[in-house]
């Protein structure tokens, strides 16, 4: 969960407006919110995107977790987090529901609403919208909570995009585990190691074929001692290799 460290006002609204919060896709969006600008209870994160080749904003270990299933997804061609939603149509909903906006009592203003994630997809040559909404299993006890993921739902309904809410039973631990060990190493930080990656993966290669058995990290400190490179070189491009999806064990 997240609080904004400012009050919002008309003012700062259409200041974000002029600002191009919450359009443009892929490296030219810019989020509606931003990890600088809230205070979270739990850790926020700025992963730089593997589809986007921007720095996402993501406000919590659940919405990086989701993140992580985006990012692997051969479907999915652009990711938007802390997408706002159409002030005038939410309200009309929550109108029409009886169900009290998102307000600022401060200043009397109604607040944006934001869902954490649209996502582009490819399917079947189609592009295809996806929302979804990223909740831990215990905030869905709370009455308030469920009436604003009401107001998200009805909205998507009412564009024809599917929406979705994500709570962390539906998320491998261990997937997330694995993208956390391979995910910041996708962009070389050399162009020569590029090259190198793929010695390492000709090696590789010819060492599982000789000996199948041989534990990978031995082969990369194999690798290391061979090429007389840094310790832990080969680890570094294997972690590559894997997020680049090059190498498939």
């Amino acid at each position: 969960m997240s609080i904004n460290k400012y009050t919002w006002t008309e003012e700062k609204i259409e200041k974000f407006y002029k600002e191009g919060r919450g359009s443009g896709e892929l490296n030219h969006y810019i989020p509606w919110i931003k990890t600088h600008e809230i205070q979270s209870k739990g850790r926020v994160h700025r992963p730089l995107g593997w589809k986007t080749n921007r720095i996402h904003h993501l406000l919590s270990d659940l919405e990086l977790s989701y993140f992580y299933y985006l990012e692997w997804s051969q479907k999915v061609i652009d990711i938007r987090e802390q997408f706002p939603l159409k002030r005038e149509r939410t309200m009309e909903i929550a109108s029409n529901k009886g169900i009290k906006h998102p307000f600022e009592n401060k200043t009397q203003t109604n607040i944006v609403m934001t869902t954490d994630f649209l996502i582009t997809t490819r399917i079947e040559n189609e592009i295809v919208y996806l929302a979804r909404s990223i909740k831990p299993s215990s905030e869905l006890e709370d009455p308030r909570v469920i009436e604003k993921l009401e107001l998200e739902r009805q909205y998507w309904a009412d564009n024809d995009i599917e929406w979705c809410l994500i709570d962390e039973k539906v998320m491998s631990q261990q997937f997330v585990k694995n993208m956390d060990y391979i995910h910041e190493y996708y962009y070389l930080k050399e162009r020569n190691e590029e090259k190198n990656s793929l010695y390492f993966l000709e090696y590789l290669a010819n060492e599982k074929l000789l000996n199948p058995q041989q534990l990978l990290v031995t082969c990369c400190n194999e690798f290391d001692s061979l090429y007389n490179l840094e310790n832990g070189s080969g680890i570094y491009y294997l972690r590559y290799l894997f997020a680049s999806n090059i190498y498939q064990r």
